[in-house]
């Protein structure tokens, strides 16, 4: 059993690697609708620009808004999972719980009219410890991580990317000069 919100595991999007596909939207509806739309998608690919692309899905929050926002309560969140569920006799389609999301994570289902958001497939034969959307990622921009593994890859891309900044050490300038001195002499002999 997961009892630290930092343990559940979320879908998370790199937008540098993310080609706007929508491939996750497509196999996400399939999983769960039986029907290729991505209008009926729990994960949702936003354009951030002519060359960004990003998916949304439900980041398991620990507090959800959305359920406390339900004026029916028909939407509950598992304690273990943190995944949100919707009681569809009780839901009436009002919208609260869509603009209560601040990730945009809950949508309006285009037929039956009530909520719905992603269920990291749980309620399907065909996951297999990770949501669909995130096997079937030909870019590998998506990831089925918790918070802390998150955080931590989040730490090393950025020392990684502190290590690439030209270092301005007299010493290594120095060095430098001395091995592009040496080699235009070799090029004239």
């Amino acid at each position: 059993m997961v009892d630290r919100h930092q343990d559940r595991k979320i879908i998370v999007s790199d937008p540098e690697k993310c080609s706007g596909c929508r491939l996750c939207e497509y196999v996400c509806s399939m999983v769960n609708e039986k029907i290729f739309n991505p209008h009926k998608s729990r994960i949702r690919v936003i354009s951030l620009g002519p060359l960004a692309n990003m998916a949304v899905s439900c980041r398991k929050c620990e507090d959800p808004l959305c359920v406390a926002s339900c004026p029916k309560n028909a939407l509950s969140q598992e304690e273990n999972t943190g995944i949100i569920r919707v009681n569809e006799h009780a839901c009436t389609g009002c919208g609260w719980c869509i603009g209560a999301c601040s990730f945009g994570a809950i949508n309006l289902h285009p037929d039956k009219k009530i909520a719905y958001t992603c269920n990291s497939c749980t309620n399907t034969d065909n996951c297999d410890n990770e949501p669909q959307c995130v096997q079937w990622c030909t870019e590998n921009a998506l990831q089925y991580v918790t918070a802390e593994t998150l955080a931590q890859k989040t730490r090393q891309k950025i020392v990684n990317q502190l290590l690439d900044i030209p270092k301005t050490n007299n010493n290594n300038n120095s060095n430098n000069d001395k091995e592009e001195k040496e080699t235009e002499k070799e090029k004239t002999k």
